[in-house]
């Protein structure tokens, strides 16, 4: 019976609020499409509770009041780039695998393939989520998505675009790369001063989110254009270095570090925020160990692929 079905389901769920206990609702939503849809319909989404649970999860908005904390763990010799959901405080702790990355040359060009695993890296995978693509300089980027953030969205017309295979899960709905966002470093050729950044993102709707399965209509509109920059650091005389302040969230200095907030813009979508609010920091906490900390408006999708940018050399940029 549906009532039994959804009171089996919110007990799971209220059992079960960090990884990996929450494996379970994982299990429950995979017995048959008529629990998924129960598990769906209970299951808080992520900008409610910070709970990432599905993998539809990682498309959602984060939690307005508090950031998701993250760790990005690189490894050099496969130029490969996991992210962690953390569920200590600790910077060694393991966390809850989310996605993974992994640079590719194509050319002049770089580009970096985001998966849901990370032994299948390849745009032809089921578990390609998007990617990341740089000019020559590697200082601006474009950000792609397998799946259309709105009714109407335009395929890329790029040459790279992704081959989908018979075996697509939901060949009803479009797929291919859809540009989802931009993400420019400002020339410095005085070479004074550290990065400067710049986004700009067609970000998910804290309204009417999609998951997995969620007709396509419920994405019938444009979200909007959502404008990011990093906040400026100050120059520390003492240290001699420019500072922020990251809350004991990083503690090696290094150019990679940034902080990103909204921009005092009149077409700014409403409720993400002021300057003053830190949307997305990202810094270095070991020789391959990072944090990622992101709220809404912005997805863990959005979060991963923006600090992968700030990985490699910016000429004349910092």
């Amino acid at each position: 019976m549906p009532e039994l079905l959804g009171e089996i389901v919110r007990r799971v769920d209220a059992g079960g609020e960090q990884w990996p206990q929450r494996k379970d609702i994982v299990a429950y939503a995979g017995v048959c499409r008529r629990w998924r849809d129960t598990a769906r319909g209970i299951v808080r989404q992520l900008r409610e509770n910070g709970d990432i649970t599905f993998p539809s999860s990682l498309k959602e908005p984060g939690p307005r009041d508090s950031p998701v904390q993250c760790l990005i763990r690189r490894n050099k010799s496969n130029s490969t780039y996991c992210l962690y959901l953390g569920l200590t405080e600790s910077f060694t702790d393991k966390g809850k695998f989310l996605l993974a990355a992994r640079q590719f040359k194509h050319g002049a060009h770089t580009e970096y393939i985001i998966s849901l695993d990370a032994d299948d890296l390849s745009q032809g995978s089921n578990a390609y989520m998007g990617k990341l693509r740089s000019n020559i300089l590697g200082t601006k980027f474009k950000i792609y998505d397998s799946q259309p953030p709105y009714n109407g969205a335009k395929v890329s017309s790029s040459r790279t675009s992704r081959r989908f295979t018979s075996k697509q899960i939901s060949p009803q709905v479009p797929a291919g790369n859809f540009v989802i966002g931009q993400v420019s470093y400002k020339f410095n050729l005085l070479k004074r001063g550290p990065r400067r950044m710049h986004c700009t993102l067609q970000c998910p709707s804290a309204k009417d989110t999609t998951g997995e399965g969620d007709s396509p209509k419920s994405k019938a509109h444009n979200p909007g254009t959502t404008i990011l920059k990093n906040k400026a650091p100050r120059w520390h005389e003492h240290l001699q270095c420019w500072c922020l302040n990251f809350h004991g969230r990083v503690t090696v200095a290094s150019v990679k570090n940034f902080q990103l907030a909204a921009t005092e813009d009149a077409s700014q979508p409403s409720g993400i925020g002021d300057q003053e609010t830190v949307l997305l920091q990202f810094g270095k906490v070991g020789d391959d160990t990072f944090t990622m900390d992101f709220r809404q408006p912005l997805s863990a999708f959005q979060a991963f692929a923006i600090c992968l940018t700030s990985f490699g050399t910016k000429f004349a940029c910092e």
